[in-house]
């Protein structure tokens, strides 16, 4: 497994990934798969110098990948506070990739004077929640019953960890 930085040319893959974790109705709000084209600007505003994405590369795939979102962009006060997200081709479950992309996205929040990481996950999605434990991430906070899966309320638990520099 190679761990790169994210290319145009991996989005769709990076989008088929995404659309494999919504009928879970565990791994992400949206209820209905994005296209390439909903995802361009995303894209594009991760700049990898400051928020990059990345792939992990297995055999010429992508097999998952991880993102570094700004956080309330524009307010200078929360400039080093990034937001992870992460996400695993479902052949790809349960083969150390989320750990990995973690863990390089971690080494690389000093260069990108990233001081303070955050995920947002769905209330009962252990496997995530462990992950994140395992990784020295705490909850920070909690938001009940704010997404509703056709009438299935959950809530969002933010987990987080300062980042040393």
């Amino acid at each position: 497994m190679i761990i790169r930085l994210a290319q145009i040319d991996d989005l769709p893959a990076i989008v088929d990934i995404y659309n494999q974790s919504i009928p879970s109705k565990q791994s992400t709000g949206d209820t209905q798969p994005l296209r390439v084209e909903d995802r361009m600007t995303w894209f594009m505003e991760h700049l990898p110098d400051h928020h990059p994405i990345f792939v992990a590369d297995v055999e010429g795939q992508v097999a998952g990948w991880c993102s570094l979102s700004a956080y309330r962009p524009g307010r200078a006060a929360l400039r080093f506070t990034a937001e992870i997200s992460y996400y695993i081709g479902l052949a790809y479950h349960r083969q150390g990739i989320a750990t990995a992309l973690i863990e390089h996205a971690l080494a690389a929040c000093p260069a990108l004077r990233i001081r303070h990481l955050f995920a947002i996950v769905l209330e009962g999605n252990q496997a995530s929640l462990k992950l994140l434990e395992k990784m020295g991430f705490e909850q920070w906070g909690y938001l009940p019953r704010v997404a509703d899966f056709d009438g299935r309320e959950v809530g969002h638990l933010y987990y987080g960890r300062h980042v040393r520099e």
